[in-house]
């Protein structure tokens, strides 16, 4: 029998983590609150692999038993024998010490909790465990089956053995595990997510258009997508927590959220996923 790989969230990340480690041959357990948001994460699933399937990546038998090692779950109970945990809900503090509270109380001594936060200090998520060492941020990119990177935290707490681990269970999931210390929104975050402010600034300011301001950052310096077409596929609340969390953790004015992004997010202009942010979809 194969490990034992847990996910909680059965979102865009959540349903992405548990689709790489299918792939790698784990028996996955993904949980949400709702069969609804499983079902949803399942089609979601589905519709990935077919993609692969339909361009002959993937044999369709090779779907078959890549969709047949994914069980889904309301119980928290369930990912009692996950030999890792990996955390994929809203990007809240509150809600993340609730997850990772019940999940040091039901899965087994020795597992990994590692969570998929873009910017929450691993260290304060270890704390609140009784196993802070085998705490540990396992950030997966967005679209996850695409992208390469993990970017992988270690918290105040953990060990060089959990860590060893971690990169290990990344690279056997086809990515490729770059460290970084915890520390307000990580590396990738702590550069982005300013840039993209700065876009919306930009923007606030009358200095360019929408169009203009994405047009010069993808022809000029080669950026795959602009930061406010970026910035609405990331979704707008997400960027503004993530600008919060960095303006709190270190207090300096430069990480200050643009006005227009905390207005946009109050209208509930959130990106594609609404319809609407700064550009309508």
């Amino acid at each position: 029998m194969s490990e034992v790989f847990g996910v909680i969230g059965a979102g865009t990340m959540g349903n992405g983590i548990a689709q790489v480690a299918a792939r790698a041959g784990f028996d996955v357990v993904m949980r949400d609150v709702g069969q609804e948001f499983l079902a949803r994460g399942m089609t979601s699933i589905d519709k990935s692999l077919q993609r692969n399937v339909d361009k002959e990546r993937l044999s369709k038998d090779e779907k078959r038993a890549i969709m047949g090692r994914i069980k889904t779950t309301t119980d928290i109970g369930a990912l009692s024998e996950a030999v890792i945990v990996v955390e994929a809900v809203n990007e809240d503090l509150r809600v993340k010490t609730e997850v990772f509270r019940s999940l040091d109380e039901v899965t087994k001594t020795d597992a990994i909790l590692a969570s998929n936060t873009s910017s929450i200090s691993i260290t304060k998520l270890g704390a609140i465990t009784k196993r802070p060492d085998k705490v540990i941020g396992m950030h997966f990119m967005n679209p996850v089956p695409v992208m390469k990177l993990v970017e992988i935290i270690r918290g105040a707490a953990t060990s060089e053995e959990t860590y060893e681990k971690t990169r290990a269970l990344a690279e056997k999931l086809g990515k490729t595990p770059l460290e970084c210390q915890d520390s307000p929104g990580f590396i990738s975050n702590r550069v982005l997510m300013p840039m993209i402010n700065e876009a919306i600034f930009a923007l606030y300011e009358g200095v360019a258009t929408r169009e203009s301001i994405d047009g010069i950052m993808k022809m000029g310096m080669n950026h795959p997508m602009g930061p406010l077409t970026l910035a609405d596929f990331i979704g707008l609340d997400v960027c503004l927590a993530i600008m919060n969390v960095l303006h709190d953790g270190f207090g300096d004015s430069k990480y200050r959220p643009c006005p227009l992004l905390k207005r946009y997010v109050d209208a509930g202009w959130l990106g594609k996923k609404t319809g609407r942010g700064f550009y309508e979809y």
